[in-house]
């Protein structure tokens, strides 16, 4: 590995592996397009075709989604970069306009997801159907989006941790990532021969995550007990992964006030909520179904008394 990077280039060191003048974007007939917004757009569109799939599975109309997806792609993006904003003004109030410039990212994902059920539930009650089952439905398409979409922190060198010497250990050019998420631990580790630092590849931990928990989903969706158990699985599942890879990441969003860091409070709500939950209601599942077997009991040794 050599120790003086070119600003394009991206490291993985202890899997040998070099990557030589990763883009950023590309050009088409003159008009430049941003690698991020692209890799989000697959997102979309891979999630969008399994959602369709497993709607037609669940005996629901595909077309429904298809037209719900269009609410779901300009209101989530809306809303993960009001969040990312609101939580981050500090890099934006100096120059406002700066807002609208998402091709250079700044989209929290948890924004997207916060708007995301606000429109589903908006859409549900329009059609009078059920949200719950909406979001079920739902809930695969979403994880398989992220994980796919994560790969565009990846081309913006974004969304990094703390230095590790572990196996998936990334070395970046200092002049390419910005100052604020160079963290002193960093620095420590850098010497005068090198102009890369080494970092924690959080957007890889992520995508790996959702990858598992895709998996999970779907071999879980047949069994699930009641409408808006995926949603939990979801939300629990997908939230006590980013707490501990928010525990990572240098580039975290806080809580105005506070050493808070949003997401990781917002993704243990998430987690305490889908659990609290998933025990109230299985409780009361089993109680319902309980006393219906007993009566079926009853009346079956009834009827041989009677015979």
């Amino acid at each position: 590995m050599p120790d003086i990077m070119e600003k394009m280039d991206i490291a993985f060191p202890n899997l040998n592996i070099y990557l030589r003048n990763v883009p950023k974007s590309f050009t088409v007939f003159g008009f430049e397009i941003a690698l991020y917004g692209v890799i989000i757009g697959c997102g979309f569109l891979f999630a969008l075709l399994l959602i369709a799939k497993l709607a037609k599975k669940t005996d629901q109309n595909p077309d429904e989604y298809w037209d719900l997806a269009i609410y779901l792609i300009v209101f989530s993006i809306i809303g993960a970069r009001i969040y990312y904003v609101l939580f981050a003004w500090d890099s934006y109030k100096s120059d406002p306009i700066s807002v609208l410039y998402i091709r250079n990212g700044g989209l929290a994902i948890y924004g997207g997801v916060i708007a995301g059920f606000l429109t589903v539930f908006i859409y549900s009650k329009i059609k009078k159907k059920s949200f719950l089952r909406y979001t079920d439905t739902i809930m695969p398409g979403l994880v398989l989006g992220q994980a796919i979409g994560r790969w565009g922190n990846f081309t913006n060198r974004e969304v990094f941790g703390e230095y590790t010497n572990g196996p998936f250990a990334m070395r970046l050019p200092l002049e390419i990532v910005r100052a604020s998420d160079v963290s002193e631990l960093m620095r420590e580790h850098m010497s005068t021969a090198t102009n890369y630092v080494q970092v924690s590849p959080t957007f890889l931990y992520e995508s790996l995550w959702n990858v598992a928990l895709l998996i999970i989903l779907l071999l879980y969706i047949k069994r699930k007990k009641f409408d808006g158990e995926m949603t939990l699985l979801y939300l629990g599942g997908y939230g006590l992964g980013r707490a501990w890879i928010e525990f990572v990441r240098t580039d975290r969003l806080y809580i105005a006030g506070t050493h808070i860091p949003v997401s990781m409070a917002l993704a243990i709500v998430c987690v305490v909520f889908a659990i609290v939950c998933e025990i109230l209601v299985r409780g009361k599942f089993v109680k319902v179904k309980a006393p219906t077997e007993n009566t079926e009991e009853k009346e079956s040794s009834e009827e041989k008394k009677e015979e």
